[in-house]
């Protein structure tokens, strides 16, 4: 969770909202991103998504099921959605996101029926300075 809220600083010193992952596989660092939706204009570009583009890139393969994500807020339901599609083992998080989140917040995306693959989930690692970062930055902003 080091490395993501290391990401997520860097992604707010790029003006982007500070968000970081990480994707583990059998121990070793496979990717690692912070958010960049301004930077390339893309709404997709979350941290979980880049580095499950990269990873799977990296691996070659789109079952990504011997991996963990750490992520330094709770995910949205774009980013669930392809955490369950990459069958991720298992999900560490920061801080929830009741606005927007789709985890243990909003449409709790991996407890509904039609969602075929659920990852172990573990939330609130290191909650309290995800937190800080990201209040720190929009604190910044108003």
């Amino acid at each position: 969770m080091a490395l993501a809220l290391d990401e997520a600083a860097a992604a707010a010193a790029r003006g982007e909202v500070p968000v970081g992952a990480v994707l583990v596989c059998a121990g070793e660092v496979i990717a690692a991103d912070g958010n960049r939706t301004r930077e390339q204009a893309d709404p997709t570009s979350h941290a979980e998504m880049l580095v499950l583009r990269a990873a799977a890139g990296r691996l070659g393969t789109d079952r990504l099921s011997d991996c963990d994500l750490y992520v330094t807020l709770e995910p949205c339901t774009m980013c669930a959605g392809a955490i369950a599609w990459a069958r991720i083992r298992r999900l560490y998080y920061g801080a929830a996101d009741p606005k927007g989140g789709a985890v243990e917040s909003g449409v709790r995306f991996f407890a509904q029926p039609t969602c075929h693959h659920r990852p172990e989930v573990y939330e609130g690692l290191r909650e309290s300075e995800a937190a800080a970062l990201l209040k720190d930055f929009f604190a910044a902003r108003r």
